[in-house]
């Protein structure tokens, strides 16, 4: 990964920095400790609107839209979580931000995460919410869905959200279907973070919703792979996993409304303002 040429470019709403050949627009609200936060797939920064004040009440809230999605443009690159990390890692060098804490739901997850285990010492904290850390972790049923996920489906959602977002805000709202095949691509791949996981060095949150696109029994794997939940926590907190990990399942929430959900926010706030052990 390289940040060479990085640019800042106003816009009325927004900004966009020039960061691995990628044209990436990103929102600064309120003001404090960094925080960066990163949307789900086919979304947008937009898709955490009614979170987004609770977070910027006392940090700096930096959206960006990840590649091809929202107003940054895709690029030749496949939709990976790795080197969208590199783009996040980059645009923290190129804002000159002192150990942000990363936040990042569903794809944005995974984005958190390896930015996270790729560069330490660049976050703070992590928050990962609803990302899944093995794909066989994921029911059958949403994983037949899944495979369904290219441009041939684009007659289908053009009654979605998702694609009227894209169409109001996209750079070229042709390139809906191409997001489409690429985020299809990303799906079926088979993968397997527990050794990325087990080498995480910042302290992390694991974030779920009770009826998450996994069972929740996959987040308390994932919690048990950073020590937790294997022993009684003790009076003082001593029996608590070493590297301040925290885990959190959110009641009455799915997939889908967990990041806009003031339960999401309260629980990121608590973890990142809280004194660690």
């Amino acid at each position: 990964m390289t940040a060479t040429d990085l640019t800042t470019e106003a816009t009325s709403s927004g900004q966009y920095a020039d960061v691995n050949g990628v044209h990436l627009y990103f929102e600064t609200h309120g003001s404090g400790r960094p925080l960066i936060l990163l949307h789900g797939g086919l979304g947008s920064g937009e898709m955490f609107g009614p979170t987004i004040p609770a977070l910027a009440d006392h940090h700096q809230v930096i959206v960006p839209d990840l590649q091809g999605h929202g107003r940054t443009a895709d690029i030749d690159r496949p939709i990976d979580v790795r080197l969208m990390a590199d783009d996040i890692a980059a645009l923290i060098d190129h804002l000159g931000l002192d150990q942000p804490d990363v936040v990042g739901y569903s794809l944005g997850g995974g984005v958190a995460f390896f930015t996270a285990s790729k560069y330490p010492a660049k976050v703070r904290r992590l928050v990962m919410a609803s990302a899944n850390t093995t794909r066989d972790a994921i029911p059958p049923e949403m994983l037949a869905q899944q495979g369904q996920v290219s441009s041939a489906a684009v007659e289908f959602m053009k009654d979605t959200p998702m694609y009227q977002l894209y169409q109001r805000v996209a750079p070229r709202p042709e390139d809906f279907g191409r997001l489409l095949d690429k985020i299809g691509e990303s799906m079926a791949k088979d993968f397997d973070f527990a050794e990325e996981v087990r080498g995480l060095q910042v302290p992390t949150l694991i974030v779920a919703a009770d009826a998450d696109m996994a069972p929740p029994s996959h987040y308390v794997e994932v919690f048990k792979l950073l020590d937790g939940g294997l022993r009684d926590g003790g009076w003082m907190g001593e029996g608590r996993p070493k590297g301040g990990h925290a885990l959190a399942i959110l009641p009455r929430l799915t997939h889908y409304n967990l990041g806009a959900s003031p339960l999401f926010a309260a629980a990121t706030l608590d973890f990142l303002d809280a004194d660690q052990p």
